[in-house]
C-alpha cells in the first residue's frame, strides 16, 4: 500500500472494522499516525484481543529503520529508557531482517513493535541469545526450546512497548510439533496449565506459536498458538462471538478469500482467541504465520 498509501481509504476501513466489534476508532488519534507512517505503509492487518478493541498491523521496509524511532521523530511516543531500545539495532547490525512490522491501536497507541526474519532464512536460537541486547528469557529457555524442535524455527522478534512485554515467534511447526502429548510436555515445561480441550484441539491445527516475557524476566508470561486460515469457522463462533463478526465482515482490498490468522492465547489464569484479518496485501514480511500444508 505504500508510495503513499491511501490513508483515506485506510482509516474510512478502519473505521468499518471498529464498527464491527462496537469499538470507536478515533480520527483525531489516527490520523497523525497515518500521516507520518504514509510513504511506508506495506501490508495491512487489522487485529483484535478477545473481540475487545481494534488495532492494525502494517509493514515498513527494512531501509526506513525501527519504526519506534519514525513514532518518536513525529512525537507520536517518548522514548523510553530501558536496554530493550538497542534490541532492534543489534537485530539488524547481525541478523537477516526482512523488514518491520508495527501494530497501533485505533486509539494512536503504539503498541508493538516486530522485526522480521526472511521466512526461508528463520534464524536459530543461539545467534539471538548471542545477541547482546536480548532479553534473558531466550537463553533461559533456550534448551527448552530446542528440546520441543523448535531451534531454527524464529521468524520474528517483537516489543509491546504498551504491555512492557516482548515476543519470539517460532513458525513452521509440524503436526509433530502439535500432537496432543507434545503440546502438553511443551506446556508443562513453559510452566503453563493444561489447557482445556477446546484450546488443545485448536493448537492441534496450529502452525506457529509464541510465547510472551515481560521485559525483565525470564518467565514465560502466556503462550499463543496460531493459525492461518480463510475460513470464518476454524475458530467456533460460541468462544468469540465478536470475532466470528468481524471475521466474516472485515474489510479487504485484495482478490479472492479473506485471509485470517486466528491465536488461542494460554496464560496461568485464562483462555482467550485473537484474530487478525489481512485488509491490504503488500509483502511477504508479514507473513509470520504460513498455512500447514
Amino acid at each position: 500500500m505504500s508510495k503513499k498509501a491511501n490513508i483515506e481509504g485506510l482509516y474510512t476501513a478502519l473505521e468499518e472494522a471498529a464498527g464491527l466489534l462496537d469499538t470507536a476508532c478515533s480520527r483525531e488519534r489516527m490520523w497523525p499516525v497515518l500521516t507520518a507512517f504514509q510513504d511506508v505503509i506495506g501490508a495491512v492487518v487489522f487485529n483484535t484481543v478477545a473481540g475487545d478493541s481494534l488495532s492494525f498491523d502494517f509493514t515498513t521496509p527494512l531501509s526506513d529503520g525501527d519504526p519506534y524511532e519514525r513514532a518518536l521523530a513525529h512525537g507520536l511516543v517518548e522514548e523510553i529508557d530501558h536496554p530493550v531500545r538497542a534490541l532492534f539495532a543489534d537485530l539488524r547490525a547481525h541478523m537477516p531482517l526482512q523488514g518491520y512490522g508495527v501494530d497501533y491501536a485505533v486509539t494512536g497507541i503504539f503498541n508493538k513493535a516486530y522485526a522480521l526474519f526472511p521466512m526461508n532464512r528463520r534464524q536459530e536460537l543461539a545467534s539471538l541469545a548471542d545477541i547482546a541486547s536480548m532479553p534473558p528469557g531466550l537463553a533461559e529457555h533456550m534448551g527448552t526450546f530446542a528440546a520441543h524442535g523448535l531451534d531454527g524455527k524464529i521468524s520474528a522478534i517483537a516489543i509491546d512497548y504498551a504491555s512492557r512485554t516482548w515476543n519470539v515467534y517460532f513458525n513452521g511447526l509440524s503436526a509433530q510439533h502439535v500432537e496432543r502429548g507434545a503440546l502438553r510436555a511443551l506446556l508443562a515445561d513453559f510452566g503453563m496449565p493444561d489447557p482445556s480441550e477446546e484450546l488443545l484441539a485448536f493448537a492441534e491445527g496450529s502452525a506457529a506459536l509464541y510465547p510472551t516475557f515481560g521485559w525483565d524476566s525470564d518467565k514465560i508470561d502466556r503462550v499463543s498458538f496460531s493459525r492461518r486460515t480463510t475460513d470464518p469457522v476454524q475458530l467456533p463462533a460460541h468462544v468469540e462471538p465478536s470475532l466470528d463478526k468481524l471475521a466474516r465482515n472485515a474489510p479487504y482490498t485484495y482478490d479472492g478469500e479473506r485471509i485470517m490468522v486466528y491465536a488461542g492465547v494460554l496464560a496461568p489464569d485464562r483462555e482467550y482467541y485473537k484474530l487478525a484479518t489481512y485488509h491490504h496485501l503488500a509483502s511477504a514480511a508479514l507473513d509470520r504465520v504460513r498455512s500447514r500444508n
